[in-house]
């Protein structure tokens, strides 16, 4: 059927990732790659005066956070589309960036039908995320959906007794750090380990650590 033309904005520092991906999409007759930019900053200056359909957003650029970016673009912007591109594969950078308002995540060595998949879904008003991405979220989460919304809430207590074993400390003396009884202190972890679907304290850690709580 007929299909508008995707404009596609490339925010990445490597000419090589914005000339591989120009290269996959050179023959797709529905795409346009409208430009390049290698900094946040030249980004934000085109896009104050553009909305491309689709902005393959590198998360590690030389002058700004590409999350930061991404806060900036969608204040102005809710209608680009927005796909993270990374050479990381990191459940809490893939969290954040959704929760930023990003619509999907790719690594950067895609394969061309990977990249053509993202662009169709983020058109259709879903989220992509890349197969290997997909994989590492759902090792942390039972789904996307449930990465996103139950980010799992943690009290100040628990909190703090995360802190505590990550220095290593044990229950009795944490229970004394905090003038709490033993057995309180086992409580909290217990329900920690829940919150986190972990079965043991070295497992809790990891995963404390992935959703970047401690």
């Amino acid at each position: 059927g007929y299909q508008a033309m995707i404009n596609i904005y490339i925010i990445d520092d490597h000419p090589l990732v914005a000339g591989g991906i120009a290269m996959m999409l050179k023959d797709v007759a529905y795409v346009n790659i409208t430009g390049t930019a290698t900094t946040a900053n030249e980004a934000a200056t085109y896009l104050k005066d553009n909305k491309p359909e689709i902005i393959l957003l590198d998360i590690s650029l030389p002058d700004m956070d590409g999350l930061q970016l991404c806060d900036i673009i969608r204040k102005e912007n809710k209608y680009s589309k927005i796909i993270g591109l990374t050479s990381a594969n990191e459940s809490s950078i893939i969290t954040q960036l959704l929760h930023r308002g990003a619509n999907g995540y790719l690594l950067k060595n895609m394969e061309r039908k990977e990249l053509l998949e993202a662009i169709d879904k983020v058109m259709d008003g879903k989220i992509f995320l890349s197969q290997a991405a997909n994989e590492k979220v759902l090792e942390h989460f039972s789904s996307l959906s449930s990465a996103l919304n139950e980010m799992p809430a943690i009290t100040r207590r628990e909190k703090e007794i995360l802190l505590f074993l990550e220095d290593g400390l044990n229950g009795p003396q944490i229970a004394a750090r905090l003038f709490i009884s033993p057995y309180t202190v086992e409580t909290h972890r217990k329900n920690l380990m829940q919150k986190l679907n972990a079965s043991s304290t070295q497992q809790l850690l990891k995963t404390a650590k992935k959703l970047s709580m401690i």
